[in-house]
């Protein structure tokens, strides 16, 4: 009878472990959780990926990165994967003139990320999603995708720009109440107001102008330098939040989370983009051997 007891301990002890609930988080796992995660998320990883910038004058300077590891919270609760630690080394030079600002030099920014998809993926995720949060990332991480195709790797990039569907940005859409919003604007502003409210400063919105300065109108709008932005936005704060809310912020926090836990669960399934990595390495290596398809 205690021989039964003690067997059946045992099992229950082990039954616990392995039904808990396994953080999302990369950094609160243990190191034998960690393996268990990368099981059950089906080797996907999250980078939330934002920089720290100057958001008008009412907003903390970490915006992009509370909204990333908020929408993406709320993403693997719905689809679970693992989400690596807040990930704010982005390109945003354009801000090097605001205080604050954090603007690591093209070469290191390529390296870094480069070097954390490798780590990741030596630690056995071989499908990384790069969820992107900050506008001035845009041409980067799509830049990075791209480079992937430069060398032979056993992992595979995914780059997302995680945003509500057409149905839910009509229903912001109704309730907004500015038309420029870009930047600090009446949504990002309702975000971190459902995010982290006690850090929002609501009375100073109209310290600085959000409006767009028109210093680049002389050119057509087909030329692009790097100083566009600066030229329209050079208080880095694009739109007015005086009428920002929390109604707005859960919708757009909500509906980019299922879009991107969608993401999330066709990743898991995805077998053609492992495949045709494979194929194009093999491929570039003797391209005159490369037959039409």
């Amino acid at each position: 009878m205690k021989t039964l007891f003690v067997v059946i301990s045992i099992f229950l002890c082990s039954f616990s472990v392995f039904s808990q609930k396994l953080s999302t988080n990369w950094e609160e796992l243990t190191a034998s959780d960690f393996t268990l995660a990368v099981k059950q998320s089906e080797g996907v990883c999250i980078i939330p990926m934002g920089v720290i910038e100057k958001h008008g004058q009412h907003l903390p300077l970490g915006t992009d990165v509370f909204i990333a590891r908020e929408v993406c919270r709320r993403a693997v609760d719905k689809e679970y994967c693992i989400v690596y630690p807040l990930y704010y080394m982005g390109q945003i030079l354009e801000g090097k003139h605001q205080p604050g600002t954090i603007a690591y030099s093209s070469d290191l920014l390529l390296k870094m990320l480069d070097e954390t998809c490798k780590e990741i993926a030596r630690n056995g995720i071989k499908k990384i999603i790069l969820a992107n949060f900050h506008g001035g990332n845009n041409n980067f991480v799509n830049y990075f995708a791209m480079i992937q195709m430069e060398s032979p790797r056993d992992y595979a990039v995914y780059v997302l720009n995680p945003s509500p569907s057409q149905e839910v940005q009509k229903q912001i859409q109704a309730l907004r109440k500015t038309t420029l919003d870009q930047h600090a604007g009446e949504v990002e502003t309702s975000n971190v107001l459902v995010i982290r409210p006690d850090i929002v400063k609501m009375n100073r919105v109209s310290n600085d102008s959000g409006r767009d300065q028109g210093r680049f109108q002389h050119m057509p709008s087909n030329i692009f330098t790097g100083l566009k932005w600066y030229a329209s936005f050079p208080n880095h704060y694009a739109g007015d939040a005086k009428d920002a809310n929390v109604a707005i912020g859960e919708l757009d926090l909500e509906g980019s989370s299922v879009r991107l836990a969608e993401a999330i669960k066709a990743i898991k399934a995805d077998q053609v983009t492992p495949r045709l990595q494979n194929e194009f390495f093999k491929e570039s290596l003797s391209p005159h051997e490369t037959k039409i398809k």
